[in-house]
């Protein structure tokens, strides 16, 4: 272990299972400049994200009529990072990440730019945005692990977990926006208005980190070019089960329980029946409960793998119920709770294991997180969309919940035993009635 910056976010035992920070308040890492830039410049981008993944979503299902062709099309963007993550998160680690991103957010423009075009042309075939789809894909490779990296040189490591969470609020407070405003452009002057809009809007991230002060950035060390340094990361993350077993569950979480665009464009048009109003409006729904979810997670203090286990069985639960839901209205707002269980898990995980981590091992590290947790969603979506199409919405949206559900009860049992805890039941009124404890603790109870 490093004796830089790593040091001061050392993991603590998995017997404890929780990373800990000094408690700060909800918006402590805006007091960075160089964060509150980038924070600005990816709130316009987020928001033109998000109008660009409503519309390619609900243009993909106008052209083909198919839920199974939005998997396509969500599974192609995230195969690069199936494939390539590790390499990219070696990338990250080699070279400056203010220039990679400076790169990387100027190319995810071009792309946004490019389906605008076609679609405004009346020339755009499904071929097109699946092409498109793969490219953005390919830049985020790079992208994803230089941006989540990039967090701890702008605002060093006393306040990593709240920029993280401050990021995902941020993504988040677009979601409110961008599902919406697709919406309204979709319906009043086409899709191609919104691609046209997510393309110009990477203009805002790329201003920010030009008119960033390097000299204020935190650096980390760089690592050197050599041989092995892919197997170098993923032997230090298999040799800690407080990196592994997280990163496990978001990989199962990722894959089966976060396919919202197909579930909501099929609940939209094959289940309620509504337009593509109603389809931004739960969207919309789903992002305040993540917003929630985040600005929490920005106050709370540590990162427990106790909480990260109980979001993703709650989370779980949720999408079950919410599969089942009889009414659009019920079915509505059981989106906002798991919006927030979602991110709950997201931010935890992603919180966690960057403070557990090195900082000369941390593009790595993330690029393997970022690998499984989104990178397996062309494994899952196309399979999901399968499921939708064959079977309805109802028991695609519930089998992701079940797969998520299995998932944190199966790793929540593992994170105990390495941890050294047990099960305790106490059916006391006033005392909790299911929890861990140490064994030791047991033991004396008994």
């Amino acid at each position: 272990m490093s004796t830089g910056n790593g040091a001061d976010s050392a993991p603590a035992r998995i017997s404890d299972t929780t990373v800990t920070t000094t408690r700060k308040s909800t918006f402590a890492s805006l007091r960075v400049r160089n964060y509150r830039l980038f924070f600005t410049g990816a709130i316009v981008s987020n928001t033109g994200t998000w109008m660009a993944r409503i519309t390619q979503d609900w243009l993909v299902l106008s052209l083909t009529g198919s839920a199974a062709a939005v998997g396509i099309t969500t599974a192609l963007q995230f195969l690069p990072m199936l494939l390539f993550a590790l390499y990219g998160g070696v990338i990250a680690d080699r070279y400056p990440k203010r220039r990679l991103l400076l790169l990387s957010q100027g190319a995810l423009g071009l792309c946004g730019l490019a389906l605008a075009v076609l679609t405004l042309s009346g020339h755009v075939q499904v071929w097109h945005v699946y092409l498109i789809a793969f490219l953005l894909g390919m830049v985020t490779v790079v992208d994803n692990p230089a941006r989540q990296s990039f967090v701890s040189e702008m605002v060093g490591p006393a306040q990593l977990r709240n920029a993280v969470s401050l990021n995902s609020a941020n993504f988040q407070s677009a979601r409110l926006v961008g599902p919406a405003a697709a919406g309204l452009l979709i319906a009043s002057v086409g899709s191609g208005w919104a691609f046209l809009v997510n393309g110009l809007s990477f203009l805002a991230p790329v201003a920010a980190l030009l008119m960033m002060r390097t000299s204020e950035l935190h650096r980390a060390e760089r690592a050197p070019r050599g041989k092995g340094q892919l197997r170098e990361g993923l032997r230090y993350v298999a040799g800690r089960p407080e990196l592994i077993w997280p990163i496990a569950l978001v990989g199962f979480v990722g894959t089966f329980g976060f396919n919202f665009p197909i579930w909501l464009t099929a609940f939209a048009d094959g289940v309620f029946h509504v337009g593509p109003g109603a389809y931004g409006f739960l969207n919309t729904l789903m992002a305040v409960g993540s917003l929630v979810g985040a600005l929490l997670s920005a106050r709370r203090g540590t990162s427990r793998l106790r909480t990260l286990v109980g979001a993703a069985v709650a989370f779980g639960v949720l999408e079950i119920a919410a599969a089942l839901s009889p009414a659009f209205w019920l079915f509505a707002l059981l989106l906002v709770p798991i919006g927030m269980l979602g991110l709950t898990v997201n931010v935890t995980a992603n919180s966690s294991v960057q403070m557990a981590t090195d900082p000369v091992m941390r593009g790595r590290v993330m690029s393997l997180y970022m690998m499984v947790f989104v990178g397996g969603t062309p494994l899952g979506a196309p399979l999901v969309g399968w499921i939708t199409d064959t079977y309805g919405a109802r028991v695609g949206f519930a089998a992701g919940g079940a797969v998520s559900l299995a998932a944190a009860v199966l790793i929540g049992l593992v994170l105990a035993r390495v941890g050294g805890l047990r099960l305790r039941v106490d059916l006391r009124r006033g005392h909790p009635h299911v929890r861990f404890v140490p064994r030791e603790q047991l033991a004396t109870a008994a």
